[in-house]
């Protein structure tokens, strides 16, 4: 069986459906809700387990930030940073999500495809799920 990254709404409607082979990865996307600026989180397929990689936060505005001994953090060469290293397996290879409404485009990207969580399901609950289907 090959590995399929799928974001669902709550009503079982697949919103989004990726091939995610080992090894390979996706990022979620969403503009912070007060600063308006881009930030990133990064997963990986490894050996069929959803792991959080790595993070980019163009700030230390709310409710961003470091935490020490998760990750190290490297500037990004423009005023931001990347929390790099984090390797933090995410339990039961899910996780629910509400995406922000209007601005904040919760996005998951996969490779150069796109697509956007809040266009479809704005404050509604998304399950991203790595599943062995």
């Amino acid at each position: 069986m090959a590995d399929t990254l799928v974001a669902m709404r709550a009503d079982d409607q697949t919103i989004a459906r990726f091939d995610m082979p080992e090894g390979s990865g996706w990022c979620v996307l969403w503009n912070h809700s007060v600063e308006g600026f881009p930030v990133t989180d990064c997963y990986e397929n490894r050996g069929g387990q959803m792991v959080l990689v790595r993070s980019h936060q163009p700030d230390f505005a709310a409710g961003l930030g470091h935490i020490p001994g998760r990750g190290r953090q490297v500037s990004d060469g423009a005023g931001g940073y990347w929390i790099l290293d984090i390797d933090e397996p995410v339990p039961g290879n899910a996780y629910v999500l509400r995406p922000g409404a209007g601005p904040v485009d919760h996005r998951l990207q996969v490779g150069d495809t796109v697509v956007s969580l809040s266009a479809v399901a704005a404050r509604q609950r998304v399950r991203i799920e790595l599943t062995g289907e």
